[in-house]
């Protein structure tokens, strides 16, 4: 009996081995989406999931998300370091009602991480006018040192509330990159960079926004407390309120204008109090105010046929060159 007792035991052990274990979902370093793909797969290439969502739960820390085919990939909610990149490849997010993208970075998995960074690029964001923004970027101190970047980008039509294309709020401050990406047609503003009551302990948003087309919107750029930030390269026109403005109510904030068409705006430049605008080089034509404020300039703009409004106080050249900033 007990021979048989240890045999029986022997091959219950010798059996178990041979049993097929069920594998564990490990999270992919790129993983792939399809307009005819399932968010039931694993996402890879040659079983992609639908959705962005769907995806992003099955792609690894600093991780990127790519597109197969064309398709609408749907809002998502990003929550730790990656890329989403659909590169030659017709990418949408329809957000009737709702953002496209959110970025709260205080809901960051921190495990792992050395720095938190988002790149989104080559996605086109249609609120049908009805969305209440393409890309919203928010956190707390869980933000310092943070970074996103924008890269050629379409955000359209959202009307939903005061609906923003870009509205960057984070108070504990970060870096963002906007370049050659088009942003109109909201009921907001187009590009807002504007902390909540400004960045506290002396924390700042850094911004960079490069070869950019914003248009159509309430305000083009909004620049808020706490915040330094270069625009160059780029076209804000035909916004109702202001093409440029910054405000620096509860801290400083600097927005400088560099090689930029700044026309047909309800007001081409506006500075609040504790904000400053400097400007180098631009075309400011055609709006039906030219300035709200005090704005500083470099004598080597070109401004005309403007309303009347503002100050333009130049900035006296700091070396022997008489414009400044040839």
């Amino acid at each position: 009996m007990y021979k048989t007792t240890i045999s029986l035991t022997m091959l219950g052990a010798a059996f178990a081995l041979i049993l097929p274990v069920a594998p564990v979902q490990a999270q992919a370093s790129r993983t792939w989406v399809s307009g005819v793909g399932d968010d039931a797969n694993p996402c890879s290439r040659t079983a992609p999931c639908k959705t962005f969502a769907g995806a992003i739960s099955k792609t690894a820390l600093n991780g990127e998300i790519n597109c197969l085919d064309p398709g609408g990939f749907g809002t998502v909610t990003i929550t730790k370091s990656i890329t989403i990149d659909c590169h030659e490849i017709f990418a949408g997010v329809l957000n009737a009602g709702l953002n496209g993208i959110n970025i709260p970075f205080d809901n960051f998995v921190t495990a792992g991480e050395t720095r938190k960074s988002v790149r989104i690029r080559n996605i086109n964001f249609s609120g049908f006018d009805t969305g209440t923004g393409g890309i919203r970027i928010t956190g707390g101190a869980a933000s310092a040192n943070s970074e996103v970047f924008i890269e050629d980008v379409l955000i359209d039509g959202n009307f939903g509330g005061n609906g923003r294309g870009i509205s960057d709020e984070r108070t504990g401050g970060g870096k963002l990159f906007v370049t050659n990406t088009t942003v109109r047609n909201n009921g907001g503003t187009g590009i807002s960079i504007n902390p909540a009551a400004g960045a506290a302990n002396g924390a700042k948003i850094d911004g960079v926004i490069s070869n950019v087309r914003v248009e159509n919107n309430s305000f083009g750029v909004f620049v808020g407390s706490s915040t330094r930030v270069l625009v160059r390269n780029s076209v804000l026109s035909g916004n109702t309120n202001s093409g440029a403005a910054v405000d620096g109510t509860f801290s400083p904030a600097e927005l400088n204008v560099n090689d930029s068409a700044i026309s047909n705006n309800g007001t081409g430049m506006t500075v609040n109090a504790g904000g400053t605008m400097r400007i180098s080089n631009n075309d400011i034509f055609a709006n039906g105010t030219q300035a709200s404020g005090t704005v500083q300039s470099f004598s080597n703009n070109r401004i005309t046929a403007n309303g009347a409004g503002g100050t333009i106080s130049p900035i006296a050249p700091a070396n022997a060159n008489p414009s400044g900033q040839n």
